[in-house]
């Protein structure tokens, strides 16, 4: 709020001040909503919990969103993951991907959505397994090797995406 505030008053749009304000108020019913998947999470948990190896994916202010997924997997469940800027997929980390091979991606209804949608292709055409934690308007359908975990909605990066990589965390280690 004090950042936001600050924003404004040094000339930034206050707009962004009420969609912050306006998140915020909207949290706790967001992470309900998400914490409501919890069997989804859990049956996908027992897909992923052989894997040795996994990739997160996010594009723009996204990818500071998988590199925390990234790193709440390592830290919890051991196993070792990385993240990429899903833009800089083709510049190695696509060579690593195959059925072993999970991928993560945060997947928001952003103006780079159609951008992300192209990398979800690529991985699946390598045949890569795919977690795609996508917000609810994005239009994703699933697949035998393409799982949607639902999102809420939101205008800006948020504390739900990491919320939900801990909780899904916790569940890959109690397998």
């Amino acid at each position: 709020m004090l950042v936001a505030k600050l924003a404004r008053l040094k000339g930034q749009d206050a707009s962004i001040e009420h969609d912050i304000v306006h998140g915020l108020q909207a949290l706790p019913n967001r992470i309900e909503q998400m914490l409501s998947q919890d069997k989804r999470i859990e049956q996908l948990a027992e897909r992923f919990s052989d894997k040795h190896h996994a990739l997160f994916l996010g594009r723009g202010d996204q990818y500071p969103i998988a590199m925390e997924g990234a790193l709440k997997l390592k830290e919890i469940s051991y196993i070792h993951a990385e993240a990429y800027a899903a833009g800089e997929l083709k510049h190695g980390p696509l060579a690593l991907i195959d059925a072993e091979m999970p991928v993560i991606v945060v997947a928001p209804n952003n103006e780079l959505l159609e951008k992300l949608k192209s990398n979800i292709e690529e991985v699946r055409a390598r045949g890569g397994e795919l977690y795609v934690f996508a917000d609810g308007e994005a239009g994703f359908n699933g697949s035998d090797n393409m799982h949607i975990i639902e999102m809420p909605h939101v205008k800006r990066p948020s504390p739900l995406s990491s919320i939900r990589f801990r909780c899904s965390c916790w569940l890959i280690t109690s397998r």
